[in-house]
Formats: C-alpha cells, sequence, structure tokens
C-alpha cells in the first residue's frame, strides 16, 4: 500500500506541478515529436487545409455524438427540382437509346445535345442570377442517377459540366467580370466547357504536373501587356472534343520577378477559349466504348492575359486548394451518382429475373446460391443509396468534406463493381448479349472508368482517407503539428503543455472505453434510439474507440514513417471509411421513419460493416511493425477475441424474399430507375414481365398442386400445361388468359438480342 501511494504521489507531482512537468514530461515529448513529425509537402499542407472536418470527426475520435448525425435532417427535393425531374429528365430520358449511342452514333444524338442545352441540364449548379438552376446536391446527384440508369454517356456529359470544371470554379472564385462573362453562356449552352487537369506524367499525384505558365510580358490584342506563356500537354480530359471554353491547370513560375520575389508562384488555374491562338484540341479517346466525349488538349508558347487566371491575378498560386475544395465536392456527387443507379438498376432487374427466369422448374430466385449474390445486390445498393444521401447532405450543408468524399468515392464505386459482378452472374447469358434489351453490359463495362478517374482508387485508400482523416480528425495532433513549427520555443512549449495534456486524457479515456466495450458487449455504450437498431449505436462506438486508440499509438510509434506504412494505413481508413457507410445506412433507416420493411436489408447492411471494420482492425493488428505494443493494442481492442460475424443465410434469404416481391420496400430502393413505356432498354420489359408473373402467383400454386397430385404432367411446356389445365377445369378461362399473357411477357423479359450481321 505505502508503494502504490507513493507511486500515486510521484504521477501527481509529475503531472500536477507545471514546472516538474514542463522540465520532466512536455520538453522531452515534445523533441520527441518534433522528431517523429511527418514532413508535409507544400501540396499536401494545402490538401490538408482544405475542406472541412464533418461527421467523419466524430467517428474518428472515439465517442460519436449520435444525436448530431440525426440533426443533419433528411434530403428533400424543392418543388422546382421535383417538377425538372418529373418533366425535364423523364422527357430527356425518352431521347435516350442507349445501345444506339454507344454502338452506333459514338456520341449523343442531336437533339439530345440541344435538350441538355436549351433545359439547363449543364446549368444544375450554376447560380440563377447567371441563368442556371442553382440545385442542391442532392438534386444533381438524384438527376444524374436517373440518367445513368439508361445511359453512362449520357449522365457523364451531364455530370461534368456541373462537376469538377470551369462552372464550379468560377462561381466559387471567378472574378465579377468572369462571372458574368462566361457564366450565362455556359447556363444556355452557348458555351461547352472542359477542364484539363490530368497529363501523361501526373494523374493521382496531380500536384505534380508538369505544364507551365511563365509569367513574361507579350503583344496581345495590339498593346503590350503581362501574361503567361502557356505549354501544355492534358489526357483524359471529358466533353474536350467539344469543348469551346478550356479550364487549365498548370505550374506559374516568374522567373524575372515580374510579380514579386516569388519565383515558384504555384498551381494556378486558368480559362482559355478553345478558339485562342495556339490551343489544341486533340483526337478523342475511346474510354470502353463509351460514348461520352474524352480527348486531349495541348498547347505551346500560348500567350494569356493574366486576367484569365480564374479569381484574377490574386488568385495565382492558390489552385491547387481550389481544385482540392471542388474536387471534393464533385466526388461526393457524380461518381456516388453513377454507382447508386447501378445499384438501383441491379436490383430492379436481378430481383425481377430472378422471379421470371425458371430452371428445373423453379424461379431461379428460390435457390440458395443465387439468393447469396442477390442478396449482396439489394445490401450493397441499400447502402449505396444511404451513402449518396448523407454524402450530398454534408455538402448541402455547406461544408467541404474531402475525407467523407474520398470514402464515398472509393467504397462507393467498388461496391457498384461488386453489384454489377453480382448481376451479371445471376442473369448471365442475358447480361452478357448486347443489344437494346441489354441493361447491365454497358454499366458493367463503365465500371472501371468510375474507379480510375478523380484519383485512383488503389491510391485514394491507401494515401488520403486516414492519410487525411488521422490529422485532420484528431482533436490535437494537427494543434500540436502547428505548435511544433512555431518559431518562439517558449511559446511552443507552453501551448504543447496544454495540448500534451489534453491528449493524454482523451488517449486513457479511448483505451478505457475500447476495453471496458469489449468486455461488456457494448451494453453500456450510449444510443440515441431503442429498438433493433440500438446495438448496432454502441458496437460503432465500441469501434470508434478502438481506432481512435490505434490511431494515436501508431502515429506515436511510426511518426513519419506511418504515411510510407500503405497497407496498414489503408487497413486503419478502412476502419473509417465502414462506420461511415454504417452511420448513413442507420440515419437513412431512421429518415425513411424506420419502416420494418427495411430492416432486412439494414441487418445485413449493418453486420457486414460492423465485420468489415473490426476485420480491418484485427489485420492492423496482425501487421503492427511493433509487435509489443500490438499485443497490448490487442488486449485493450480485443480482450475475448473478434467475435464481429457478418450476416446469416437467414438473413440473406429473408432479404431475398421480401424484395422478389411488389412492395414498398423494392420501391424505396429502385426509384432512380423509374419505368415507363417510352423505356428502350429492357428494363420495363423485365419489369413488367416480374409483375404479370406475380400477378399469376395463385394460379401457378393451383397447377404445381395439380402436378404434384399426377392430375398434370410434369414435364409440358407452358402453354399446353396451360391449356389443359384450363380443359381440366382447374384454372379458369380468365385464369388461362392471365396465364398466356404473363408467359408472353416472360419470355420476352429472359430473350436477348441477335443480328443479322455485327
Amino acid at each position: 500500500m505505502t508503494l502504490l501511494i507513493l507511486a500515486l504521489l510521484v504521477v501527481i507531482v509529475l503531472f500536477g506541478v507545471k514546472s516538474i512537468r514542463m522540465q520532466f514530461i512536455t520538453r522531452p515529448i515534445f523533441s520527441f515529436f518534433k522528431k517523429v513529425l511527418p514532413p508535409l509537402s507544400d501540396t499536401e499542407k494545402e490538401a490538408m487545409e482544405a475542406g472541412d472536418v464533418w461527421w467523419e470527426g466524430e467517428l474518428f475520435r472515439g465517442k460519436p455524438n449520435w444525436d448530431t448525425l440525426h440533426s443533419y435532417g433528411k434530403p428533400k427535393l424543392t418543388a422546382e427540382e421535383q417538377d425538372f425531374i418529373e418533366n425535364q429528365v423523364m422527357t430527356a430520358l425518352t431521347l435516350i437509346d442507349d445501345f444506339d449511342i454507344v454502338q452506333n452514333r459514338k456520341d449523343l444524338p442531336p437533339e439530345l445535345w440541344d435538350y441538355f442545352k436549351k433545359e439547363g441540364f449543364f446549368a444544375l449548379i450554376i447560380p440563377k442570377e447567371y441563368g442556371g438552376k442553382a440545385f442542391s446536391a442532392y438534386a444533381s446527384s438524384t438527376i444524374v442517377a436517373k440518367l445513368a440508369s439508361r445511359s453512362v454517356s449520357a449522365a457523364v456529359t451531364v455530370m461534368v459540366p456541373n462537376s469538377l470544371g470551369p462552372g464550379e470554379l468560377l462561381t466559387h472564385y471567378g472574378t465579377k467580370e468572369q462571372r458574368e462573362h462566361w457564366l450565362p453562356k455556359l447556363a444556355s449552352g452557348e458555351a461547352v466547357p472542359c477542364f484539363a487537369l490530368t497529363g501523361p506524367e501526373a494523374g493521382s499525384d496531380a500536384g505534380a504536373i508538369p505544364d507551365t505558365g511563365v509569367v513574361c510580358r507579350e503583344t496581345f490584342e495590339g498593346e503590350e501587356i503581362l501574361g503567361l506563356r502557356l505549354n501544355w500537354d492534358k489526357r483524359y480530359i471529358t466533353l474536350a472534343p467539344v469543348s469551346t471554353v478550356l479550364g487549365l491547370a498548370f505550374q506559374m513560375e516568374d522567373p524575372d520577378g515580374l510579380l514579386g520575389d516569388k519565383k515558384e508562384v504555384g498551381i494556378t488555374c486558368a480559362l482559355i477559349p478553345t478558339d485562342h491562338e495556339g490551343v489544341v484540341i486533340g483526337q478523342r479517346h475511346n474510354p470502353l466504348n463509351m460514348a461520352f466525349m474524352n480527348g486531349t488538349t495541348q498547347g505551346k508558347d500560348v500567350f494569356i492575359p493574366l486576367d484569365w487566371i480564374i479569381g484574377g491575378p490574386q488568385y495565382a498560386g492558390r489552385g491547387w486548394r481550389m481544385l482540392v475544395e471542388c474536387l471534393s465536392a464533385g466526388r461526393g456527387i457524380s461518381l456516388p451518382a453513377l454507382s447508386t443507379a447501378s445499384g438501383h438498376t441491379a436490383t430492379k432487374t436481378t430481383t425481377a429475373y430472378s422471379y421470371v427466369r425458371h430452371q428445373f422448374g423453379l424461379s431461379i430466385g428460390h435457390f440458395e446460391g443465387v439468393q447469396e449474390a442477390l442478396a449482396r445486390i439489394i445490401a450493397n445498393t441499400y447502402q449505396l443509396e444511404a451513402a449518396r444521401r448523407l454524402t450530398t447532405t454534408g455538402i448541402d450543408l455547406k461544408v467541404k468534406p474531402s475525407v467523407v468524399t474520398a470514402i464515398a468515392k472509393y467504397h462507393m464505386t467498388e461496391m457498384s463493381r461488386d453489384v454489377l459482378n453480382d448481376a451479371m452472374d445471376i442473369q448471365s447469358g442475358k447480361g452478357i448479349q448486347l443489344g437494346p434489351k441489354n441493361y447491365l453490359g454497358q454499366p458493367y463495362m463503365a465500371n472501371p472508368i468510375s474507379i480510375t478517374v478523380e484519383g485512383a482508387n488503389i491510391l485514394t485508400r491507401s494515401l488520403m482517407i486516414f492519410g487525411q482523416g488521422a490529422t485532420r480528425c484528431h482533436p490535437y495532433v494537427l494543434a500540436e503539428m502547428e505548435t511544433a513549427a512555431m518559431e518562439d520555443t517558449c511559446a511552443a512549449l507552453e501551448r504543447f503543455d496544454s495540448l500534451l495534456l489534453g491528449h493524454l486524457g482523451y488517449g486513457a479515456r479511448n483505451a478505457f472505453s475500447s476495453l471496458f466495450s469489449a468486455l461488456t458487449g457494448s451494453r453500456f455504450n450510449q444510443s440515441p434510439v431503442s429498438g433493433e437498431t440500438q446495438q448496432y449505436y454502441r458496437d460503432m462506438t465500441r469501434l470508434s474507440s478502438a481506432l481512435a486508440l490505434m490511431t494515436d499509438l501508431s502515429m506515436l510509434i511510426m511518426g513519419g514513417d506511418l504515411k510510407r506504412k500503405e497497407m496498414l494505413s489503408a487497413r486503419m481508413g478502412d476502419v473509417l471509411s465502414e462506420l461511415y457507410l454504417a452511420s448513413a445506412t442507420l440515419k437513412m433507416f431512421e429518415d425513411n421513419g424506420r419502416q420494418h420493411d427495411d430492416l432486412p436489408a439494414v441487418r445485413y447492411v449493418m453486420t457486414t460493416r460492423l465485420q468489415n471494420a473490426a476485420n480491418a482492425l484485427q489485420g492492423a493488428l496482425r501487421n503492427f511493425p511493433n509487435r509489443p505494443v500490438a499485443w497490448m493494442m490487442r488486449a485493450l481492442i480485443f480482450p475475448l477475441g473478434n467475435h464481429f460475424n457478418g450476416p446469416s443465410d437467414k438473413m440473406a434469404t429473408e432479404l431475398v424474399t421480401g424484395m422478389m416481391q411488389p412492395g414498398p420496400a423494392r420501391d424505396r430502393l429502385t426509384f432512380l430507375c423509374p419505368d415507363f413505356e417510352q423505356d428502350k432498354g429492357g428494363i420495363a420489359e423485365v419489369e413488367g414481365a416480374f409483375l404479370a408473373q406475380y400477378e399469376c402467383r395463385n394460379i401457378y400454386k393451383k397447377i404445381k398442386v395439380a402436378q404434384r397430385d399426377g392430375t398434370l404432367p410434369k414435364k409440358l411446356a407452358n402453354p399446353e400445361l396451360f391449356d389443359l389445365a384450363a380443359e381440366q377445369s382447374i384454372i379458369t378461362q380468365d385464369e388461362l388468359s392471365s396465364l398466356l399473357k404473363a408467359d408472353k411477357l416472360r419470355l420476352a423479359a429472359i430473350n436477348v438480342d441477335d443480328f443479322k450481321s455485327l
């Protein structure tokens, strides 16, 4: 007892007496911290400072405030947005024949181009005072997704002007003169924009672009002015082949000091008419046979006035931050919209196809092997829709959540790939034979485009999500890094001492929370709701504490080496991502009014998310380089082992059974993929067959009973079988007519296109 009291007194003196604490704790730790501090490049610093911390900050800090999540509100369309979707968007869909667009035209038909321009499809984000729509992020996402349910090429054509491009950059950063000149033209479709960022030597590392703009004096329109001599070589530029105005990112240099002392000004963005002397719009690319315009652009010694810099000369060198902030918003709207559309289409068509396609005398949806894949499709679609809603909610709240949008871009495009793979497996021959009836082939082929653009997925996962999130979201680390960079050592030590005390308390809380939650099954963690989803919130709090603890110790042990441990940081980033996706799922369940028929999907999604997060933590612990620290963390995080299990077979069967019938749950999960008479893509065909077959389900039961008792033969083609059943008065004449009609629709739905020649 005496020894314990003495030890306690030592701790109290060490931490309670400031002069002693500063000498023996703060100063040594501060010196150590400065040594292990990861070096940050200028582009990393700008990326770190750009954007905002949003809900991911709560998840990263170990104790999420679930009431904050629920306070964000439910995304809703305004009356104007709803009217645009019900009229202009639906009209546009009738003009789309994706097979003709991709296979024959290699372009959108002229009437569709004209309609997009006339009705303001390229002006969704432009303010109304300039002739734009000023729609919300949620509305823009919904519009792109509905178009994507019919044609990826059409959707990409619309999404690019409303994503990273001149319109968004001008709206946020343009001078008054630039906005007044360009935005009305962009809104009306008179000007078609593209934005050139990616080049042969700069892809995911956009900050390393070699394209240059050198400050110089030259004659322009008969007058010698100060401007830029530009040289660039860009590729993969969507809309470049048809663009009339080019947004360009380049490294600005001032070797002669014409603007000041800074020789390397930095990344800058400018706006240049494509008919300007020296601008070259090159040939088209062929992105996996899609028909949207994509190509190259070059320029050699192209002179432009300084006033053509977006935002004017005062924004010289600020282009990287502008791009990061705008890219984060576009990344959270456009690509997630394409991915969610794939999910809606796959769910609508595959549930219908699984019902109408028969093998071995049964709908294939009754086979457990099919149910396993179909359950993943449905659950991933529920997750995609939930993530789309939460991410656009953040953007509409006027935050720029760069980490959240990186999570959305990576995980939603990967989920879309999984959904399409499973849908192709189930629909098999129906999916691989291209033609007007095929609704899976083009999205399946286009999916890798989403995965590679706006930052390759591999690097998004391994470098961005955890790399930015760990520093941006941590309540102390960024402030400590700023303190370490202070020139006044005494002031820095004082500030660091205050931060250190808070940081130590934060770490102790997370360690205790992780261990206590693990030992008690999270039963004492708070939840904002009761009922079946209550435990999910509690388990997420436990995993959030574990992530915060492991992040702290990883940064402490590895310091600057952590960002080079990409596989390790990717796994910890996965924990954050899974918690974000799970948050989105629970929020959508609440926003939908806690519908009972949503519960099978929620159960499947949440057990998957929690299992994935726990497995990512376990994988990080298994590969943590400092084994004693890894053993200590394992004892705190999984003292009784990892017992987070994925969905059961029963969950899968329950989910599929509920979705293989018409109803509100299925409608909520497929509303981006409406069926209507003018559909040219085969979706309405398979849906019509599904509804007709379902209406006849009780008539089919009569025939099955008669087959089992031997009244009707078991192997007889449907029309003859139905006629025989009517002759024997097993079914009525009206029921016979319904069966024959339904069977005709079924055959049309399962058939594929064929051609005289290709």
